[in-house]
């Protein structure tokens, strides 16, 4: 991917999106596009035909029918986030679900609603209640462009639905783009009405609870000066509440909740993209770093975190593998037997530190949703994502949130500054001290048919004992060690530990390469350069 020249920097007007106009497509044009889910819900544009009115009907149907299916009595949770996009598909699920008389919960006085908040309602509900099982649909695309819309829909288990629940609404939802005459709607005005509508307080149950998974007193007993930019998301009226309950010395850094995102500065690639892991996306925040002893970002769904020690973002690795080996010996209630989970694409420095704690690692392919049975079931302590998502156990060893949560990596990294008197930077130059130092870079490339044909011709036993940058491959695979579940593409091990994958994205129209090097940059450079050629012959 070529750097865009004004990355890092504030976006011109001619880059700023029309809101009246995307919005505007919202309802007037056609679904050209087929409701896909990819690595959590469907997501898509209104301009390009792939996030309209009647995607969104199509797919509150869809979730109606498979809730009536499985006998799901509880509410529905239903939240909205700050795109332009999100509160148009909000009244656009709460007509469907009004007129087909769910019982569905919304926060009080329409507030955005972050992703983990969600999963945290509907795992509550449903330990108090459990034969009356709640679910949700929450509408965001997560950090993609302003212009963009997402709706994914969590289980009574609180996490993004599997594979087999996400194909039959998709499979039930395109069947209602083909009949949209089968949908019936009441009129918003009728819907946030309705009886089976009901307003909740959904931001101080979550506040309150967070004492439960993250030491709030000792963030607070050791006065750290934190700075929080939720990039513009849906937590952005949490952090306050947060700061009031705990005595914490919050300060938000961007107040703003603007649809267009005018305040963002540009990705990358030159795209507005409100990606908490970029350093040229968190180039606001980071320009205030150094004024805070922590500093920290979110996604609009605030299912990810982005971390700012020592005025410099962490890599999303780098912090995981030290949120991990931080937790593994601060919660003495934890049994030993839980497992570690980490996506094929996450650092293999995870590996070391899992192996070094005496615990099992579980490797899955990309996607939270992996996670969430262990997470649920009390066999997994933590799962993490190298895209900067991950989520942990309560204290006590129960569950908090079977989907990722923003807010309490965030707070979790204050926890570790404010117990270890040290930034989580320190921390994780100690672990290299004892495990290794790594390399660790993504690259993303438009997607192409003959890339997605490549990848699929590969036969991994064909690449073993072949010579990379002059390493040999020991082992190349395509299905995770954990589970066995197919990894959407292709990871290649090298003989000292270095690796590489590429797979198309879940997400976005790219195929990412993941590279990691346990023998230097240069040698990470190497491998860049030869990995592409060999997988995908070009």
């Amino acid at each position: 991917m070529s750097l865009d020249p004004l990355r890092g920097l504030p976006a011109p007007p001619a880059r700023i999106p029309n809101v009246a106009s995307f919005v505007a497509d919202y309802y007037t044009l056609p679904a050209t596009a087929p409701v896909v889910f990819g690595t959590s819900g469907h997501r898509g544009a209104a301009s390009r035909g792939s996030f309209n009115e009647a995607h969104v009907a199509a797919v509150a149907k869809a979730t109606v029918d498979y809730r009536r299916l499985q006998g799901h009595g509880g509410p529905l949770f239903l939240g909205f986030d700050t795109h332009g996009l999100s509160e148009p598909a909000f009244r656009t699920a709460l007509e469907v679900l009004a007129f087909e008389k769910i019982p569905t919960v919304i926060s009080l006085n329409k507030e955005f609603t972050p992703t983990p908040v969600i999963s945290f309602l509907i795992l509550e509900h449903n330990k108090k209640y459990p034969a009356a099982l709640a679910d949700g649909l929450i509408i965001t695309p997560s950090h993609n462009p302003p212009t963009d819309g997402g709706v994914k829909y969590n289980p009574p288990h609180g996490g993004p639905a599997d594979v087999e629940v996400s194909s039959w609404i998709e499979k039930k939802a395109g069947e209602y783009l083909k009949n949209p005459a089968a949908i019936s709607k009441l009129p918003y005005s009728a819907a946030i009405k309705a009886d089976t509508v009901t307003e909740r307080d959904f931001i101080a149950p979550f506040v309150e609870a967070l004492g439960e998974v993250v030491d709030m007193e000792a963030i607070a007993g050791a006065s750290l000066k934190l700075g929080a930019d939720p990039l513009g998301g849906s937590g952005i009226h949490f952090w306050e509440p947060i700061a009031a309950r705990w005595k914490l010395n919050i300060s938000l850094v961007n107040p703003r909740v603007d649809q267009s995102f005018s305040f963002m500065p540009l990705d990358a690639d030159g795209a507005i993209r409100m990606d908490c892991s970029s350093p040229y996306a968190m180039a606001n925040l980071l320009a205030h770093g150094g004024e805070f002893d922590l500093a920290f970002g979110n996604d609009p769904d605030f299912d990810r975190h982005g971390i700012v020690s020592g005025g410099q973002l962490m890599n999303p690795n780098h912090f995981l593998a030290t949120a991990i080996s931080y937790l593994l010996e601060a919660r003495p209630l934890w049994k030993k037997t839980l497992k570690i989970g980490k996506t094929a694409v996450s650092s293999s420095l995870i590996d070391r530190v899992v192996q070094g704690a005496g615990r099992e690692l579980y490797e899955t392919p990309v996607g939270f949703k992996w996670f969430v049975a262990g997470l649920k079931e009390g066999t997994l302590a933590f799962g993490g994502e190298e895209s900067a998502g991950a989520s942990f156990l309560r204290k006590d060893g129960s569950p908090w949130t079977t989907d990722k949560c923003g807010f309490c990596m965030a707070l979790l990294a204050a926890e570790m500054m404010a117990r270890t008197g040290r930034a989580p930077r320190e921390l994780y130059g100690a672990l290299t001290e004892k495990y290794g130092s790594v390399d660790y870079e993504r690259v993303d490339s438009p997607l192409t048919e003959s890339a997605k044909e490549n990848l699929r011709k590969i036969v991994p036993q064909d690449l073993i004992g072949r010579s990379l940058a002059g390493k040999k491959v020991a082992r190349a695979l395509d299905r995770a060690p954990g589970n066995g579940a197919p990894l959407g593409g292709l990871k290649v091990v090298l003989e000292d530990g270095s690796w590489f994958a590429i797979r198309p994205s879940g997400t976005e129209p790219k195929i990412k390469l993941y590279v990691e090097s346990f023998s230097g940059a240069a040698f990470r450079e190497e491998l860049l350069k030869g990995a592409g050629p060999l997988i995908l012959g070009e």
